[in-house]
């Protein structure tokens, strides 16, 4: 019997469909990548990230709760708009920050303390040629009673600094005892230095070789007793631009980068009083610009000063306008210029003057980017006690009277809203329109739980206990009916297929 083998080959019906299928996948992805977004307003809310914005535009009639969504929005964005707009002027005005830091240090460098006596000349010091050369600044008339004979006319030019240095009060004299911090001082830890004053005294005015200061509080401190020499005082003859009605002592603390400008800058101290001085360093520093307008350390020097400073800037200033006007400079002003007679005294004192009424255009001093200052608070009692006048005047040899006019001196150195919304929005990227959002929906499921309730009460009310009785005999669904559960039943009267009664129970 003849065999006969057939082959036949058939593709699997489950490549072809995946094929086509992928094939159609490759098409509706171009087909989706092509086409155009969808352009209604409605769409575009919805898949926004704008908050609110889904709220607003909605398919239908705008409604109240529409409403309410937009001018809440409306008042964020205003909101928005009002701060950002702040918040670019306060930007392009460089605005900056003042920290305040107060440290306790271990040990300190203590301020250089400069004294004047208010007085400048010590009457029992000035020769006759001294007064006939000074008669514009004392105005006093000659010692001797005769007056100036015409051989006095011939006296020789003044020597202003030779006068200052001579007729001065001297430290030697003044000083009655010295201490810093238990150990004795003396003249020797002073230097002398030329003011507006005069002749004066800086105690501590060597940066390179300052003393330090472990601790504050008396004992710790600096402590003088100074005798004013009231003495000396001069007798007022006529009143002068010069003529000093008080007396006492001009004092200020400052740094040793700093010249002494102690006609502005210094306090005075009265005699006959124990006067406790307390001072705190305050170092501060500011900002170059575009946020300020101090001025670097990196900028020229003056000259005949290794620091600048505002003391020195105004005290060149002076020299150059007195120089510009007069043609000479003072005491007490730096440079190598002539220092001015007497007979200039006039005009020194209009260009100066003139240079203050001008101060913020001729002398614009810049404030240094780093600067120290001394803040202080004075405190005095009454000296001597009617106990210690009497062992002070013998003492030093005074009288009492006398001893009531002595200095002692003790100086001692020593947004919350904003916050909130800047971390939610940093942390959970939420607003106020968020918030919102969160209420609402809280608002939508609290009125959705009221409906159910009211839903499924109505429900229980409307079934019948006749029903259920009829429906199922008493026992015969007793352990096999649960809610919600359908079971088809036979019908007593028709055997149709497809048809089958249904039994519900409702709980309540």
């Amino acid at each position: 019997m003849p065999i006969e083998f057939v082959c036949k080959i058939k593709f699997a019906e489950e490549d072809e469909k995946q094929k086509s299928k992928q094939d159609g996948d490759k098409e509706s992805l171009i087909e989706e990548s092509c086409t155009p977004p969808a352009k209604d307003l409605a769409g575009f809310a919805n898949s926004c990230s704008l908050h609110g914005i889904n709220h607003i535009f909605v398919s239908g009639r705008l409604g109240i709760r529409q409403t309410i969504w937009a001018l809440a929005f409306l008042t964020s964005l205003a909101l928005f708009l009002y701060h950002a707009a702040k918040c670019a002027i306060s930007y392009l005005e460089h605005p900056h920050v003042t920290a305040l830091n107060e440290e306790a240090s271990q040990e300190m460098v203590f301020p250089a303390v400069t004294i004047c006596n208010i007085n400048r000349f010590r009457f029992s010091a000035l020769t006759d040629a001294d007064i006939y050369h000074l008669a514009n600044l004392t105005g006093l008339p000659p010692k001797n009673k005769d007056g100036h004979k015409p051989t006095d006319l011939m006296y020789p030019a003044p020597d202003m600094q030779d006068i200052f240095n001579r007729t001065g009060h001297q430290l030697e004299e003044m000083l009655k005892s010295c201490n810093f911090s238990g150990q004795n001082c003396s003249v020797e830890d002073f230097s002398v230095v030329y003011t507006r004053y005069g002749k004066c005294y800086t105690f501590n005015g060597n940066k390179t070789t300052s003393r330090k200061s472990k601790q504050g509080g008396m004992g710790n401190g600096l402590e003088i007793m100074l005798d004013i020499q009231q003495d000396e005082y001069l007798p007022i003859w006529r009143e002068t631009n010069e003529t000093s009605l008080e007396a006492g002592i001009r004092v200020q603390i400052h740094s040793q980068d700093e010249p002494p400008y102690i006609h502005q800058l210094g306090f005075g101290v009265s005699p006959g009083f124990q006067t406790f001085v307390s001072c705190q360093e305050q170092r501060l520093t500011y900002l170059p610009q575009p946020w300020g307008n101090c001025r670097s350390t990196s900028k020229e020097k003056f000259p005949g000063y290794d620091t600048y400073s505002i003391s020195a800037c105004r005290l060149l200033c002076e020299t150059n306008e007195v120089l510009r006007v007069c043609s000479c400079r003072m005491v007490h002003m730096p440079g190598t210029a002539d220092i001015c007679p007497p007979s200039k005294i006039n005009c020194v004192d209009k260009a100066l003057a003139q240079l203050q009424k001008n101060s913020g255009d001729a002398c614009p001093c810049e404030t240094p980017c780093n600067l120290t200052r001394y803040g202080k608070e004075l405190s005095m009692v009454k000296i001597p006690s009617k106990g210690s006048a009497r062992y002070l005047s013998r003492k030093y040899d005074k009288s009492e009277d006398y001893i009531r006019s002595i200095n002692y001196d003790l100086w001692s150195c020593s947004l919350f809203s904003g916050d909130i919304g800047g971390q939610m929005g940093l942390f959970i990227g939420a607003s106020i329109l968020t918030v919102l959002e969160i209420l609402d929906y809280i608002y939508e499921v609290w009125c959705l739980c009221l409906s159910h309730m009211k839903l499924t009460c109505l429900l229980c009310l409307q079934q019948e206990p006749n029903d259920m009785t009829r429906s199922h005999p008493e026992g015969a669904y007793a352990n096999t009916i649960l809610p919600n559960h359908h079971h088809p039943v036979p019908h007593p009267h028709h055997h149709h297929a497809g048809h089958h009664g249904v039994f519900e129970d409702f709980a309540c």
